[in-house]
């Protein structure tokens, strides 16, 4: 790993990533997602137009001139299958081609038909019924809400993207840690559920990491004057709060309740999304600027713990927790021994596009620059 800083490391992280993968056209997928919205910021913050380009020629590729994305099915009701949608509006914007908005309309009249809980919180995919997890509010809200931006506004909706985040944090908060667990199962049947509070056992790194850059980019997306707007920002403060104790050598571990216990381990993917999340709500005033000192200090030690370079100068995240859920197949249980024993890899699109992002957010306090991707 890293021994000294490595300046504009966005850059170099995407240009290796696009030389080592080329195009991300192979399936319709939220870490692709991750990975634009990091060149879509990478473009805003340099100008260099080959990171709008990348996303562009991929898209073009994927779209049909009928507005129908390959390989997005919306019976699925998939929570993930959004997150891809708010590069369809950005190109939109961008090239006025109609078929992206076309795509960014389909994608959001899925939320109409996303089944709900009893108190109206979506589903993570109709597969769990009944059950919201924490990954899903970044899969979904910050593209309900610039959707909205884009086309609406509509008061309605926007409260109701902003209520997904208050009812995940509610129903998954651990009163005793003060971290919000990976998941929630209203009926309280799921094998990872608590019989009395329908809570997943433990805090999962990256989830929270989901949720945080969630907030931060939800709350840039939210009008002030929302009833709900001062409800988010505070649940943010109060969870960039306790992240920021929680940190273990400065990053975060895969799972956060859980310090000290063998086989835990420091893990890049939430590192990079809870960084970002800090500096940008530090940033743009929505936490204090002492925060974005401090998350400064946390890109540092995520270059020293998780970036590696290879004899041929090629730079890569190492370290990612492959991939972690809850029920379904392969054991997933929400257990401590459930989240150690999944794969740890580098080269994860994740991981990486999570920290192109954090890296340009870092660019800008380093630089004292307010430009941003919006």
């Amino acid at each position: 790993m890293l021994n000294t800083y490595l300046p504009r490391s966005a850059e170099i992280l995407a240009d290796c990533t696009i030389k080592r993968f080329g195009l991300l056209n192979k399936k319709w997928s939220y870490d692709y997602g991750v990975v634009w919205r990091g060149m879509e910021m990478l473009y805003a913050l340099t100008g260099d137009k080959k990171y709008f380009t990348y996303i562009f020629d991929t898209l073009d590729g994927m779209v049909e001139e009928n507005g129908v994305p390959a390989g997005y099915d919306r019976e699925a009701y998939n929570l993930d299958y959004l997150c891809i949608g708010r590069q369809l509006i950005y190109l939109w914007q961008k090239t006025g081609k109609e078929k992206f908005r076309k795509a960014a309309a389909l994608l959001f009249s899925q939320l109409d038909g996303q089944p709900r809980t009893s108190d109206g919180g979506f589903w993570h995919k109709k597969i769990y019924p009944y059950q919201m997890w924490l990954d899903g509010q970044h899969m979904a809200i910050p593209f309900y809400l610039q959707y909205e931006a884009a086309f609406g506004p509509d008061e309605k909706a926007q409260t109701d993207a902003a209520n997904q985040l208050i009812l995940a944090y509610r129903h998954t908060l651990n009163p005793e840690t003060g971290l919000p667990c990976h998941g929630w199962d209203e009926t309280k049947q799921q094998i990872w559920a608590d019989p009395v509070t329908g809570r997943a056992a433990h805090a999962w790194g990256r989830a929270a990491g989901w949720y945080m850059t969630a907030l931060a980019d939800s709350l840039e997306l939210l009008p002030q004057e929302n009833a709900h707007y001062q409800e988010v920002l505070e649940i943010f403060g109060q969870l960039a709060e306790k992240l920021l104790f929680v940190r273990q050598e400065g990053v975060w571990l895969q799972v956060l309740d859980c310090p000290g216990r063998i086989g835990n381990y420091p893990e890049s993917s939430g590192s990079c999304l809870i960084v970002y999340a800090l500096l940008k709500g530090a940033r743009l005033g929505l936490l204090p600027k002492a925060y974005g000192k401090e998350a400064q200090k946390s890109f540092e030690a995520i270059q020293r713990h998780f970036v590696g370079k290879m004899k041929n100068g090629e730079c890569f995240i190492a370290k990612c927790c492959q991939g972690a859920g809850l029920g379904g197949s392969n054991g997933r249980d929400g257990s401590f021994a459930y989240y150690i024993s999944e794969n740890i890899v580098s080269f994860d699109l994740k991981a990486t596009g999570a920290f192109i992002q954090a890296a340009c957010e870092e660019q800008y306090l380093r630089e004292g620059s307010g430009n941003h991707a919006g």
